[in-house]
């Protein structure tokens, strides 16, 4: 069992987050570590992380193999998923303090802070789904 604080894990800032082979740029976000488990530190087969996206921040497009729940603790968040294929804008949500959002394996998504003035905070708990687990 491990019992840790968020105060005391180390805060990395994101500069760049890779889709289709190409690194794109991050704008002021920052991530901890909570938990984790599975062979690899940057990306585990599980994961519990906090997330601070400054005022006006945003994640780019991606996509990723595991699967993602995020629990929004503070600000307003854009969330625009998009075509596999054509990478074309296929729904926008906004979310809000206490609203969760699930992104399914591989679905190409952005997240946006909706504000130039506060920051928004959330967790987010991945894991990788493989096959024989479906």
């Amino acid at each position: 069992m491990e019992v840790t604080n968020p105060e005391k894990c180390k805060s990395t800032k994101i500069e760049t987050f890779p889709y289709k082979g190409k690194p794109l740029g991050v704008k002021d976000v920052w991530i901890k570590w909570l938990s984790q488990a599975g062979p690899a530190e940057d990306s585990p087969d599980y994961g519990l992380r906090f997330f601070t996206v400054g005022p006006g921040g945003e994640i780019p497009i991606h996509n990723h193999f595991y699967v993602q729940t995020l629990y929004i603790l503070t600000g307003n968040i854009s969330v625009t998923t998009y075509d596999f294929e054509t990478d074309e804008k296929v729904a926008e949500e906004q979310a809000g303090q206490n609203d969760v959002i699930f992104i399914p394996s591989m679905e190409p998504h952005s997240l946006a802070n909706m504000s130039d003035q506060e920051e928004v905070t959330f967790l987010c708990c991945i894991a990788n789904v493989y096959e024989e687990d479906a």
